[in-house]
């Protein structure tokens, strides 16, 4: 309580747009495919930007995690509906924190029913999803845009491909 009572409020003029999480593409009407996000990242710093006096709208993808306090949470599981929730706040928005792990997949015809296990072998067929950071990019205004890359090599090489590519500053 001390921290929050002696912290700054040199947001307090502006509107954060987070992202956080994973997103969550179905396989069939039981299973799906993901990633290892948390939302961590992103939910600290909604919390760090709300308690710095923004006002934040979190879009969360599916996580274990109590919001912060103060904080819009719009929760979705798919890239589409995360993409939806990004553009339905986005002229809002003074700045875009994009921390979101979003599937780069998704399975455009998911069956009505559970698939069974056969012995036999299952291909999927994977289209991508909607590329949330680039249409962001495309569409800002006078807005701050931040994105993240997660890579595993050429760290700085693909960091910055993204940044130029993506129009994030």
């Amino acid at each position: 309580a001390i921290r929050l009572l002696t912290q700054k409020h040199d947001l307090d003029c502006e509107t954060i747009l987070i992202t956080a999480g994973p997103t969550r593409e179905l396989l069939d009407p039981v299973r799906f495919i993901s990633n290892r996000s948390s939302g961590k990242m992103g939910y600290a710093m909604a919390e760090a930007a709300a308690t710095r006096g923004a006002r934040v709208i979190l879009v969360s993808g599916p996580v274990q995690l109590t919001p912060p306090e103060g904080v819009e949470v719009v929760p979705v599981q798919t890239a589409v509906e995360m993409r939806d929730a990004v553009l339905a706040h986005l002229d809002a928005a003074t700045v875009i924190i994009k921390t979101a792990a979003v599937a780069d997949y998704y399975v455009a015809a998911v069956p009505t029913h559970k698939v069974k296990k056969t012995a036999m072998r299952f291909s999927l067929e994977l289209e991508p999803t909607p590329d949330i950071l680039a249409e962001v990019g495309r569409r800002k205004k006078d807005q701050l845009l931040i994105g993240f890359a997660a890579e595993t090599e050429n760290v700085v090489a693909e960091a910055r491909r993204k940044l130029l590519a993506k129009n994030c500053d």
